[in-house]
């Protein structure tokens, strides 16, 4: 159960500025579907509006990573925060944005490898090589 109301639609055309987020999510993201995680933050406009802008400049915006890259960034980062739900939209985005089941099979290989090796080297305490540091 959410800790904060998730907005319906019927919320959304009440406030102005929480509906100009979500047309703005329709229209880039070519969709109707509007998820849980903005519709939770409608509760707090200012809030919803800076996250989407930051978003967008993030992840939607061309850098040099492409797509698929930045979710399977996005997708280990949640990992290894625990938070299931953006492990299950980042997944969603990440396959919508053309990942492979090959591709999705090796990054859990690599997550798997690197909570591994990071566990031991926390566990050790391997003091980090002159030649690694900046």
């Amino acid at each position: 159960m959410s800790a904060v109301k998730i907005w319906t639609d019927a919320d959304v055309e009440t406030n102005p500025r929480v509906k100009a987020v979500f047309d703005d999510i329709r229209a880039t993201r070519k969709t109707d579907f509007v998820n849980n995680m903005w519709r939770a933050l409608a509760g707090q406009p200012e809030l919803l509006e800076a996250t989407w802008a930051r978003l967008k400049q993030v992840m939607v915006a061309p850098s040099a990573l492409d797509p698929v890259t930045k979710e399977l960034i996005y997708l280990a980062v949640s990992t290894a925060n625990s938070c299931s739900y953006c492990v299950h939209s980042h997944t969603a985005a990440a396959r919508a944005k053309g990942m492979t089941e090959a591709q999705y099979q090796d990054f859990l290989a690599v997550v798997g490898m690197a909570m591994q090796t990071n566990a031991l080297a926390t566990a050790m305490q391997v003091p980090v090589d002159p030649e690694f540091q900046v």
